[in-house]
């Protein structure tokens, strides 16, 4: 008597179940160098520019909901510059951390403007939670990062004066120009480290809300886009810099719509950049 023939589960076509991302899903995504990425135009910046504009257009009451986060954070680094200068150095790294981290729910609402669906704002303040694992590991990478710059910027102090001044003299000190090397030394030392980190996260942030990946596949993924294509990666960076500097004359009140417009750009900017993702 012949045996009943078994089916080979290969040839099957039936449709499979849609499945969310899980936990373990982060051992089957494309690891570090396996991400592919897209090659860029130089005027791809400004259309990243001009698409945020549109998603901030589409959603402004959240967009100004976080430029006034934005703003908020601006003031209470001024409020203790006049009253504790020497504490605003720590708070400004503080700040650096909570920037990207509120960038989450820009990016958020513009993926779901990508896909149709309408943004909701209890949605996007919440996207963090999503994947709070892999976003604290990369936070904490950013912060290292953060404390080296400025424990290399207390070297250059310590090298260039008698004694260390305090934060207001040092930004005093920056604007003399009988400083010049101080000033170069310290300019130079902030860009390698402004460089670096932007450099690691210019996509690692909506990469990983966006992706099932863990942060040290994000991080190389965003360096080897900025190291592949430095021309362009650094028009972006020179670009966001220009408006976040712009927008914080009067007393930062420019951050109210430049803040959210160049959340909603970098997202277009890392799905221009990363192939795949996005739902």
């Amino acid at each position: 008597m012949n045996a009943p023939p078994v089916s080979d589960p290969s040839s099957d076509t039936e449709p499979r179940p849609h499945r969310s991302p899980q936990r373990g899903d982060d051992l089957q995504a494309p690891r570090g160098f396996a991400v592919e990425l897209q090659s860029l135009a130089w005027t791809q910046p400004f259309a990243w520019l001009a698409a945020g504009w549109r998603d901030f257009r589409r959603a402004p009451l959240i967009g100004l909901f976080y430029g006034g986060c934005f703003v908020a954070m601006g003031w209470a680094l001024l409020a203790v510059f006049e009253h504790a200068p020497a504490w605003t150095l720590a708070l400004s790294a503080g700040f650096l951390l909570m920037g990207p981290l509120l960038c989450l729910g820009l990016y958020d609402v513009s993926r779901d403007l990508e896909a149709g669906r309408r943004p909701r704002f209890g949605h996007s303040l919440l996207a963090w939670t999503r994947r709070t694992p892999t976003l604290a590991i990369f936070a904490f990478v950013l912060l290292v990062l953060e404390m080296l710059w400025g424990r290399a910027s207390l070297i250059v102090f310590a090298l260039s004066f008698d004694g260390m001044p305090d934060f207001r003299g040092s930004l005093l000190a920056l604007l003399d120009p009988q400083n010049l090397e101080f000033i170069i030394a310290y300019v130079a030392v902030g860009a390698v480290f402004a460089g670096l980190i932007f450099a690691v996260s210019v996509v690692a942030m909506p990469m990983i809300l966006d992706r099932p990946t863990d942060a040290i596949t994000a991080g190389l993924t965003s360096l080897r886009l900025v190291l592949g294509q430095p021309g362009v990666m650094l028009l972006w960076g020179a670009l966001l810099t220009l408006l976040v500097v712009a927008a914080m004359l009067p007393w930062f009140a420019g951050l109210l719509v430049i803040g959210p417009i160049a959340g909603h750009a970098s997202w277009h900017a890392y799905r221009a950049a990363v192939v795949g993702g996005s739902s």
